[in-house]
């Protein structure tokens, strides 16, 4: 007989452990760690509570927010009063005058109200990728300032100023002194050290323990804004802290130097340097397996496959997963003339963040490129989605055509080699005016002879082009150069009319038979639509209505405006 049950199930999650969360996506020795309670000396440390507090008082913003990975939100209701309590410590103990810098407050609650900020806001929206900064979010609650916990990919922003909180973390540093050793015997090793964010406070005390053992050919790192340097995100320095000179770090060849890194890379660092530096260890800080070298070529192999499958894909979309990282924009204009000149179809689509379930939504897309900081662009092969998702750097190499397509084993994830791309186009010297006017001038008339021969390419006259996973002939690899065609051949016939239509069809030879299809493709506004031709004859559901021939109007009425924290409905916006 079943036991009865004592107390109602819980249904739903207590109020008490509404903010207890463990990320599946890190470790468990990680997730060991977010559900240990942890005291608050540990907790001030860890998110550098006293640091952020100066800062904020220094920069004298009033409205603040506060932007944690989803793995660290648990702790944010602490951190805003460790805040507010450090802010107000610092204001009492200053002078006035430094403090508000205009006016001079009289006694000690003033001197509070003009120096803390108005507001701390806890950002728990979902953003594109925790590592880079939710300037939009921000903007709801109107900040003047963000501070970012966690790691970062340290891509830079274009709207609101930000203060990095990598947090810290401890690390055995005997025990990774023995890993040194273990891996590089030899004491005359060239060997460049680097760290994770999140233990970059490590890294120079790493390095003294390491020469004062003998190591005299080493190399450390820094942290800077630098995503395309030679390391991303890093200046090399001398195994004392300085920096290198021009000349010296411009001539050092990283194919001499083997690399040993605190804690796991993100994989898009991995993948990049390792095409970069003569080998790769990784100091492991959890019980997880930890990627190898060798596993990046594995890696790389897989990348290159994945990248051949838009090669021959006639309708690309442009994945917009950030709206945060400086020049976004340019790059999405940059990426979509290169699919055009391509002769294929594009579609800028943005779905926040990403999952398999949200792009399988867009059938006739054959493929998608993310626009995204160096790390968020990386989508995994083993993600689950429908169709590949590549990335900038991939795409160029897709589109650069079987007898140009070389790879080299060099490999960047984000929108940075876009813009650097487009850079060194318009810094290569091109040919004088003359010889761009005469150029321009041959262009010209061949078009202009064109026109009047009224040929068209046929299909068959292009060379075929076949799948280089399958196997298989492709015939809609650039829809938009076949379209082209039949529009500039439609529009040809029309003009010269009905009656030298028959010997304008005759003097095409074939060419008749070939064009006919092609003219009625779905045109959108006059353009013709790749996305609109599958929508009517691929998809089986083609939405709400179509049963019906004719749909009644009705009156437009104004909706809500603004933003989340202040709607507005219809006539009371004028009010305001």
């Amino acid at each position: 007989m079943a036991a009865e049950l004592s107390a109602a199930p819980a249904l739903s999650t207590p109020a008490e452990h509404l903010f207890e969360h463990i990320d599946p996506e890190v470790s468990a020795a990680k997730n060991e760690a977010q559900a240990r309670k942890r005291s608050d000396n540990e907790l001030h440390n860890i998110y550098e509570v006293a640091r952020t507090a100066r800062e904020l008082r220094h920069g004298g913003w009033k409205r603040v927010a506060l932007q944690f990975p989803d793995y660290m939100l648990g702790d944010a209701p602490w951190v805003v009063q460790a805040l507010s309590a450090e802010l107000a410590s610092l204001a009492g103990a200053a002078d006035p005058t430094e403090a508000t810098g205009k006016v001079v407050a009289k006694n000690s609650a003033a001197r509070k109200t003009a120096t803390l900020p108005q507001r701390i806001y806890i950002l728990a929206d979902t953003s594109y990728s925790s590592c880079c900064v939710d300037e939009i979010a921000a903007e709801h609650i109107d900040a003047d300032v963000v501070v970012h916990y966690g790691r970062s990919c340290l891509s830079p922003t274009s709207r609101l100023p930000v203060i990095y909180v990598f947090t810290q973390h401890t690390l055995d540093r005997d025990a990774a002194v023995a890993d040194f050793e273990k891996e590089f015997p030899e004491r005359a090793e060239k060997v460049v050290l680097m760290a994770d964010v999140t233990y970059q406070d490590h890294l120079q005390g790493l390095v003294a323990d390491l020469v004062s053992r003998g190591y005299g050919n080493l190399l450390s790192t820094a942290i800077i804004h630098d995503p395309m340097g030679q390391i991303p995100n890093r200046k090399i320095v001398d195994a004392g802290g300085n920096e290198l000179a021009a000349d010296v770090a411009s001539a050092l060849d990283l194919k001499e130097y083997s690399t040993f890194h605190v804690s796991t890379p993100p994989t898009a660092l991995f993948l990049a340097l390792s095409s970069r530096v003569k080998s790769f260890y990784i100091l492991p800080t959890s019980t997880s397996a930890e990627p190898s070298y060798a596993s990046a070529k594995r890696l790389l192999g897989r990348r290159y496959a994945r990248l051949l499958s838009l090669a021959t894909a006639g309708i690309i979309g442009i994945l917009v997963n950030t709206l945060s990282v400086s020049n976004y924009l340019s790059s999405i204009d940059n990426i979509r003339k290169q699919i055009a000149a391509a002769g294929k179809k594009s579609y800028t689509i943005v779905v926040g963040k990403l999952n398999p379930a949200k792009l399988a939504n867009f059938a006739e897309i054959d493929g998608w490129v993310v626009v995204g900081c160096w790390e968020s662009s990386l989508v995994e092969d083993d993600a689950g989605f429908y169709r590949p998702v590549i990335t900038p750097f991939e795409l160029d190499v897709a589109l650069a055509g079987d007898d140009h397509r070389v790879w080299t084993g060099e490999w960047w994830g984000g929108i940075e080699g876009v813009k650097a791309a487009a850079a060194a186009e318009e810094a290569i010297p091109s040919q004088t005016p003359a010889a761009a006017a005469k150029k321009s001038g041959v262009e010209a008339r061949e078009d202009e002879a064109d026109q009047d021969d009224g040929r068209v390419d046929e299909e068959e006259s292009e060379p075929p082009e076949f799948d280089l996973k399958t196997g298989r002939y492709v015939s809609h690899s650039r829809p938009m150069r076949m379209a082209a065609k039949a529009a500039a051949a439609a529009q040809r016939t029309r003009e010269v009319g009905n009656a030298d239509a028959a010997s304008s069809d005759a003097s095409l030879s074939s060419g008749a038979l070939a064009l006919r299809p092609k003219a009625e493709l779905a045109m959108v506004n006059g353009v013709v639509s790749p996305g609109a031709e599958f929508l009517r004859s691929q998809r089986t559901w083609q939405g709400l209505g179509t049963d019906y021939t004719s749909e009644n109007s009705t009156a437009i009425e104004e909706g809500r405006s603004g933003v989340a924290r202040g709607y507005v409905v219809g006539e009371d916006a004028e009010k305001r």
